[in-house]
Parts: C-alpha cells; sequence; structure tokens
C-alpha cells in the first residue's frame, strides 16, 4: 500500500499486494462487505478488526471501487482467489468517494460498518459536505450522524455545518441517510435570501421539501437572540422558492404581539428580479382626506428590464399613478424612465376653494456604453412636466427639487465618420424650463456638423511650422428649431407654430505662429452664411396706432464675415524667502492676451418703417432680426480685448519630517480680468471702454472650502437716470473705479470621516429631479422608497458603526454655504443678497442620528428652510422621523418598519402636510 498526497491535505490510499496490518484491516473490510469475507478469514481473525490513528491519521481517505475493472486485478493479484466464486457479490454500500478527516482520531468498526470522527470532524461524499464536532457514519445502513462537543469548561462547541449543494444548515445535530435524501434535523439554522429560519426539529423529505416544526423566522442578524422573528409551529419549506406555514404570531422582544395570521404564504427565491405586488401605505391629509400611496404591482418582465406601476388614492377623489421602469444591457446600454401622473382635487364640490387641477412629469435618463461602438453614442438625460409637480405633488415629498427654480433635458445623437478629413455629426433635442415664470425653451432638434482641419500647405512630411503651413480651413454647419412656449401650449399646435428654424454655416480660416519666440499669435477670418425659413416686415398700423410685425414665411438669407487676431505669453516669477524659513518661495504666473476683432457694417440688410401716424419719424430695422441666430449687425465692431488671468502657488517646509522637497499649497486657483476698448467710439452714443470684470477662486482647508468671488468695475459716471455718460469717474468726483455689482460664495463641507456626501439621502433621484447634490435644502424623501435612511445608509450596507463609534471621536459632517452680493447700478450701494445656510449630522449615540438644514437670510430679515432630522437604527428595523417646522413647505413624517425588502410591507408610515394647494 502506497499514501498519495491530494489536495485539501487529504491522503488517498492506493492499494498495492502488500501484507500490512492496516492494508488486511481495509481490504478485509472491503470483501466482507462485499460477500467474499471467507477468503481472509483465516488470515485477519489473528489480527485486530479496528485501528485508531491518532494525530498521525489527522488525513485519511478511504477509496471504494465498485467496478470489474478492480475486481479483475485482484484477482490476478491474489494467489488465493479461486477462478470461479459461487457466491453471488453483493452490491456496493456506497457510490462515490469518500474523503474525511478528525483533529483527535478517526476510528474504523468494522464490526458495527462505523466510521467515527472526533473533534473538527469534516467529511466529503458525493455532493454533502459536513463538518462538526463529532461525525459517526455508517457505510451499511448509509446513514452519518453528526453533533456537537463539549469543551474544557463543559460549553457546546463545533456545531454542525451540514451543505447540501446550495442549502447550508447549521443544527445542534443532524442524521441524514445518502440513499433516501432523508434526514432528522434538531435545532437547526439556515439562511434562505434575506431570511433566517430556525426550527427545533426538522424533518427532510427530499431534496426540495422541509417539514418543520416549532419553527421561527425572521431577518435578524442573530437567530438565536433575534429582536423580532415569526413563531408558529407547522412550516412546510421548499428551498429557494416559498414557505407555507400554519398559525403565525409575530414576536417583538421575546413578547407575542396580537399580529397574527391563520396561514401565511412568503416566496422566496435566488432570482434578482422577481415580480410581487406592493402594498400600499394608510395616510391622511386635511385637504383631501384619507388615502391608500404606493399600492401596485412589480413586473420583472426579464432579464433585461422591469417595470414597477404604483399609484395613490384619496376619499375626496384625488388619484396619482406612476410607471417606473429601468433597463439595461451588458456592454450595451442601460437606463430608467418614471412617468408620474396626479389628478388634485382640493377641498369640496360648492366650496368657494374648490380646484382642480392635473400635474405630471416624465424622467428618462439613458447611457450608452462606449465599447458598444466607439464611434458614435447615445445618451439622455429628461426631466420635464408640469412646473408645479414638485411643488404641489401629494406624494413626492422632495423640498429640494420644490426650491429648485428649473427643470433641464437633453437628448442627444453623435457619430464620427472616419473619412478623409473626418467629419463629426450630433443631433440634440434640449430643454429648460423655468417653474416660477413657466416658460419653456426647446430646441427640437438642433443639428451640428463638422468637417476635421484641412491644411493645405502641408507637405508631405506632415509637419505643421510657420505662418503659411499652419493655416488651415474647416466647415461647421448648425441646424436649429428653437422654440419658445408655456406650460398652458406646451405640446400643442401654437407650440409649433411658433417655431423658429435656421441654419448656420461657418467657414473659418485660421493659423498660428510664434512671435519672437516667447509670444503665441493666431488670426482667423470668419465666413457666415445664416439661412431662415420667417423674417419679420414691420409697419405701422393706422388702426392699432402702434408698429406691428408681420410673419413673412419662405426662405431668406445673409452673409457677414469678421476678422480676428490674437497675441498672449506666460510670465513666470518667483518670490523666493530662504531655504530655512517656513513659506520657502511663491511662485506667480501671469498669462496675458491682447485680441483684435473686427466685423464690417452690413447695412444693406437693414430696411426702415415709419413710427407714427405722419410718416416723419423713421427707424431702422433688419428683417431677420429675433432669428435665433440674431441679424447681421448696423454698425462696425472694431475692439481691441484685453485679458489677463493669474495662478498663485507656495511651496512651504512639510510638517512630515520624513519629506525631502517642500508641499506645494495652490493660494489662488484663478485671478482673472478683462475689459475691451472700441476703436469706433465717438465718445458720444458710444463709449470707448467697457466694465472691468474680476473674477478669481481659490480653495482652502485642504481644498474643502471653495472660495469664489467676482466684481465688475465701471470707469465711467452715470447721470441721474443712471445711464452711463462720457465722463470718467474720476473726474466726476468719484474714484477711479466705480463698482456696480460684487459677488463672494463660500462653500465648505467637513466631517469626522471621509465619506461619499452623494450616497446620502437618494441624491442620485434628487438631481434627476433637478435637486441639489447636499442636503442644504432639506433630506430627500422619497416616498416610493421610504426603507431609504434619510443619513449615510451605514446600516442598509452592514458597515460596523457601533465599534466605529467608540474607537473615534464623535461622528458627524456638515456643510456650509454663505453667498453676498453687492448691487450698485445706479447709486444704491447696497446688500442684495445675504444670506447663509447650514446643515449638520451626527450620531448621538451608536443607533441614534441627528440632522438639522436651516439658513438665515440676513436682508430679508428671517430663517430660511429649516428641517430637524431623527433616525433610530433598530437593527432589523429602523425609525426615523423628519420636522419641517413652518414656512410654506410645514410638514411632518414618522416612520418605523422592516429594513428587509422581502418584509418591506410591515411597516407604520405617519405624515402630515400643512401645505395648502
Amino acid at each position: 500500500m502506497t499514501l498519495q498526497k491530494t489536495s485539501h491535505n487529504f491522503t488517498k490510499i492506493a492499494f498495492k499486494p502488500l501484507q500490512t496490518n492496516l492494508f488486511n484491516i481495509v481490504l478485509a473490510s472491503f470483501f466482507l462487505t462485499m460477500g467474499y469475507g471467507n477468503l481472509y478469514a483465516q488470515d485477519i481473525s489473528k489480527k485486530t478488526t479496528a485501528i485508531t490513528a491518532k494525530k498521525q491519521a489527522d488525513t485519511s481517505s478511504l477509496l471504494i471501487n465498485k467496478n470489474s475493472a478492480f475486481l479483475s486485478s485482484l484477482r490476478k493479484e491474489t494467489d488465493t482467489l479461486p477462478k470461479k466464486d459461487t457466491i453471488k457479490p453483493k452490491k456496493a454500500f456506497l457510490d462515490g468517494k469518500v474523503k474525511y478527516k478528525a483533529a483527535q482520531y478517526a476510528k474504523i468498526d468494522q464490526k458495527k460498518k462505523t466510521i467515527t470522527l472526533y473533534d473538527k470532524a469534516e467529511l466529503y461524499y458525493q455532493d454533502v459536505e459536513l463538518k462538526a464536532g463529532i461525525i459517526v457514519m455508517n457505510y451499511e445502513n448509509n446513514e452519518v450522524y453528526a453533533g456537537r462537543i463539549k469543551d474544557s469548561t463543559g460549553k457546546y462547541t463545533q456545531y454542525p455545518n451540514f451543505k447540501q449543494g446550495e442549502n447550508v444548515v447549521e443544527p445542534d445535530s443532524i442524521r441524514f441517510n445518502f440513499k433516501t435524501q432523508k434526514a432528522l434535523i434538531w435545532n437547526s439554522r439556515s439562511d434562505q435570501g434575506e431570511f433566517k429560519i430556525k426550527a427545533e426539529i426538522t424533518k427532510k423529505e427530499n431534496d426540495s421539501v422541509y417539514f418543520l416544526k416549532g419553527a421561527r423566522f425572521t431577518t435578524s442578524k442573530n437567530i438565536d437572540n433575534p429582536e423580532y422573528y415569526f413563531q408558529t409551529d407547522k412550516v412546510k419549506f421548499i428551498p429557494g422558492k416559498k414557505v407555507i406555514t400554519g398559525l403565525t404570531n409575530m414576536v417583538i422582544a421575546d413578547v407575542p404581539t396580537p399580529i397574527a395570521l391563520p396561514f401565511a404564504y412568503f416566496p422566496m427565491t435566488q432570482e434578482t428580479n422577481i415580480s410581487g405586488i406592493i402594498l400600499p401605505s394608510y395616510n391622511d391629509s386635511n385637504n383631501r382626506g384619507f388615502s391608500l400611496q404606493n399600492g401596485g404591482y412589480y413586473f420583472a418582465l426579464n432579464d433585461h428590464y422591469d417595470l414597477t406601476f404604483l399609484g395613490d388614492y384619496y376619499t375626496n377623489g384625488s388619484y396619482g399613478m406612476r410607471f417606473e421602469s429601468s433597463y439595461a444591457k451588458r456592454y450595451a446600454f442601460r437606463g430608467n424612465i418614471n412617468f408620474r401622473f396626479e389628478n388634485l382635487i382640493t377641498s369640496e364640490r360648492g366650496y368657494p376653494n374648490y380646484s382642480k387641477q392635473n400635474i405630471y412629469n416624465l424622467q428618462w435618463s439613458h447611457s450608452r456604453d462606449s465599447k458598444a461602438n466607439p464611434n458614435s453614442s447615445f445618451s439622455a438625460s429628461v426631466n420635464l412636466g408640469s412646473s408645479k409637480y414638485f411643488e404641489q405633488s401629494i406624494n413626492q415629498v422632495n423640498i429640494g427639487s420644490n426650491l429648485n427654480n428649473t427643470l433641464s433635458s437633453s437628448i442627444s445623437y453623435s457619430k464620427t465618420f472616419e473619412t478623409i478629413p473626418q467629419v463629426r455629426m450630433s443631433l440634440s433635442a434640449t430643454h429648460s424650463q423655468n417653474t416660477q415664470t413657466e416658460v419653456i425653451n426647446m430646441t427640437l432638434p438642433n443639428l451640428q456638423l463638422s468637417v476635421d482641419r484641412v491644411y493645405p500647405f502641408v507637405g508631405k512630411d506632415g509637419i505643421k511650422k510657420g505662418f503659411f503651413k499652419n493655416i488651415n480651413l474647416q466647415y461647421n454647419l448648425n441646424g436649429r428649431n428653437s422654440i419658445i412656449t408655456t406650460d398652458s401650449l406646451f405640446f400643442k399646435p401654437q407650440m409649433f407654430r411658433d417655431a423658429q428654424l435656421g441654419v448656420q454655416h461657418s467657414i473659418p480660416v485660421s493659423t498660428n505662429f510664434k512671435l519672437f519666440k516667447y509670444f503665441s499669435a493666431s488670426t482667423t477670418l470668419n465666413y457666415e452664411e445664416v439661412w431662415y425659413a420667417k423674417t419679420i416686415e414691420k409697419n405701422y398700423d393706422a388702426n392699432q396706432s402702434k408698429v406691428v410685425d408681420k410673419i413673412i414665411s419662405g426662405f431668406d438669407a445673409f452673409r457677414t464675415y469678421s476678422f480676428s487676431s490674437s497675441v498672449g505669453t506666460t510670465i513666470y516669477g518667483t518670490f523666493n524667502f530662504g531655504e530655512d524659513k517656513k513659506i520657502k518661495s511663491i511662485r506667480h504666473v501671469m498669462r496675458p492676451s491682447v485680441s483684435y476683432g473686427y466685423t464690417p457694417s452690413f447695412e444693406k440688410y437693414y430696411d426702415t418703417y415709419a413710427s407714427d401716424a405722419s410718416g416723419t419719424i423713421t427707424k431702422q430695422y433688419s428683417r431677420f432680426e429675433g432669428g435665433i441666430f440674431g441679424a447681421p449687425g448696423l454698425n462696425n465692431s472694431n475692439n481691441l480685448g484685453f485679458d489677463l488671468s493669474n495662478t498663485f502657488e507656495a511651496k512651504v517646509k512639510d510638517t512630515d519630517s520624513t519629506k525631502v522637497e517642500p508641499k506645494k499649497i495652490m493660494l489662488l486657483n484663478n485671478l482673472n480680468l478683462s475689459t475691451n476698448y472700441n476703436l469706433d467710439a465717438d465718445g458720444v452714443t458710444t463709449l470707448a471702454w467697457s466694465p472691468v470684470r474680476i473674477s478669481g477662486g481659490t480653495q482652502l482647508f485642504h481644498d474643502k472650502m471653495n472660495v469664489n468671488f467676482g466684481a465688475t468695475l465701471d470707469p465711467y459716471a452715470i447721470n441721474n437716470s443712471g445711464n452711463r455718460i462720457a465722463i470718467y469717474n474720476i473726474n466726476n468726483g468719484g474714484s477711479l473705479f466705480r463698482m456696480t455689482s460684487g459677488n463672494v460664495t463660500l462653500n465648505y463641507s467637513i466631517s469626522s470621516t471621509e465619506k461619499d456626501q452623494n450616497k446620502r439621502n437618494g441624491n442620485e433621484q434628487s438631481q434627476r429631479n433637478g435637486g441639489r447634490e447636499d442636503d442644504l435644502f432639506g433630506a430627500n424623501t422619497i416616498l416610493n422608497d421610504t426603507r431609504v435612511s434619510q443619513f449615510d445608509g451605514a446600516e442598509e450596507t452592514g458597515e460596523d458603526k457601533i465599534s466605529e463609534f467608540f474607537n473615534s471621536k464623535l461622528p458627524w459632517d456638515m456643510t456650509f454655504a454663505y453667498s453676498l452680493t453687492y448691487g450698485n447700478n445706479n447709486r444704491e450701494k447696497q446688500i442684495i443678497g445675504n444670506s447663509i445656510m447650514i446643515s449638520a449630522n451626527t450620531d448621538l449615540t451608536p443607533k441614534w442620528k441627528a440632522g438639522i438644514s436651516t439658513g438665515y437670510d440676513f436682508v430679508q430679515n428671517g430663517v430660511t428652510f429649516t428641517q430637524l432630522r431623527f433616525e433610530r437604527d433598530l437593527l432589523s428595523w429602523r425609525m426615523d422621523f423628519n420636522w419641517t417646522p413652518f414656512g410654506t413647505n410645514a410638514n411632518w413624517g414618522f416612520f418605523i418598519g422592516i429594513k428587509s425588502g422581502v418584509l418591506s410591507d410591515i411597516k407604520f408610515d405617519k405624515r402630515n402636510t400643512n401645505i395648502t394647494r
């Protein structure tokens, strides 16, 4: 006999005709089982029938082969084996290879036909994996028993772990038959999806059916001491499919509750998506009565897309419907689409405050994988609907979206044609909607086409150097159908009648070159042609006593050309303070540039009209006025532009003594100054200098605070009417510049730990709605899924916040925003905006969280939007309360429910909205 090492540290026994005690024992056991005991009876009687292998036999393996080839080889190798045997051989007791090991001993009892494994015992046979303190296998009856053992203190340890296929059971003890696949299990514990099941006695009928007695099932992590569970005496359990129970009672903290069902059915599946009913939640409102909200059905259509239908109904007749669908195809695309419609009824018919209206909202998000087609792309981000939807919706309590003033959408498709020269095309549709004025701006569609640059003077070597070789030309086309409408006319015939269609062609010819080694210069000559489908004609209407515009339908076009040139350089300056100083040096980078632009007058495209009844007063106009690409200029444009950008960076001594190189700190990310000088200004009707615009920004405190500022400085004075005059402000008794406007904004986000703020509060949905990324306007409460935490959601992801709480400082985070705006256009010299907003969240205890969002307006002298948030982690449950105490959005909400999705309908959700809609 030889021993061969195999994987998993097991030992495989290979038989050879060696006369050893161990070999004779194993071989005798085999032949006795197969009916050949008389052949070796004489030899075996002199030897022991049992073997005890201590620590030297930690790993063993019994390999039994029942095929005829093996028996034939034994007949050839054994002289005592007769050529003919009249005894009919028995069928092998095992159908495969058995692997086992134990820490203390593995004992084979041939008389009882058993194998006993003790201490850290493991047995592997067919698809069964068994680990326990003690394992006893009867290879004659095809049964195995596994149980726990006591340690030196008398405590039970090494509970059995029985695994067959994907099903895992952790009982106190188990008895299993390999042939019938039946089992008897005491105090079994198993995980089925999100459920944990424990039963006093479990009978395994076959591979797919279990019967349980004295069972409890829960979603708690601790199955032996759960904070809640469902108790039942009779259970039929089909793994991966369903659980059917008899009388079921809900127990909380080991106290039975009045909540009970005569029978219960719990679907179980390993599939990620499964269709099912979504139970509604009860609510009430002072304006609309009692209601059922967020009830519906989830359709798991296939692996690529699904559909959720949700509805609300109020006793006063109001109702709402929502359709939500997500779709995805690997390496191709993914997206989601949501449509919401609500019929809102306020008060009762016949009362003066009775009203009825319909509101809706459509959201669509789509992205295409770049691997699908590298030469084309398609994306969509749509958020359109009724302007007052988020303000008046009876279901979507989302303050961040309610306070936003703009809804925007974009759908785009682009394709690159691999020709010479390369051609790029994009087709898009855009939408921008002001929720206050209800004005909607759309481009439906917008076509852009561009041909790559062509260098006609570049030789075969391809080198572009100098003025002539860098000369290039390009072709661009921009076609646009622009629509300006309102909420009430959206997608009605008048909306399309008022659309403006135009096409713009441009051919820029440009070059760039170096001047005096340090200056970069560029020159561009641009030809432009614009086509319109509509123009206007102005006339004085005596009946209306005013000038009216007559729309002229038909093709018309105008052509313009312009010239521009610029020159710029980069200047580096370093102020050294010494290597022994804390601040070693400051680096200043300046990028000055001077530009010139000239566009001649295109007076030929201008006509005159009488502006009064007498016809003596005439004015000039262009029939292309109001077009989406504008009209040609009446006057020359001859301007010089001056720009200066600056950055400041410091090198300081690193606090880390192991670092050799100094640390770089950005003092100012940018400081920009710009202005223009009109060379054709006459100093009376037109002024030479335009206001100087200054803007800058930096980041402080390890890039956690963003500071941005800007100001507008006007060199000219103004008259009593507030109009600019051709007198410098310093000559009018003022300073060199008159600051007409200024603004400062500060944003600061800090926390005790680094975390992704965008994961909080369903911010992804909030941004699709048009809200903010942070919670300065409150935590978003999306009633479609009240299981989502108002805070960082660590309890949903299984993070251990308790140990982190005691090992570090009190977990917290804060977001701070400040805005100051100054106005002085007409010598008012006043602060027109001055407000601060703060949002803070903290863990009061490992299980209690609290947060607040508030602010103050120093101009209006009032508190801005305020929200208080509290949340209690109840292990398997979650409880939260949010309260907006005052304002037009005053409301409160309370929720307590089970976190697990499979039992998400077990909840209490109460909300009170005081908004009059």
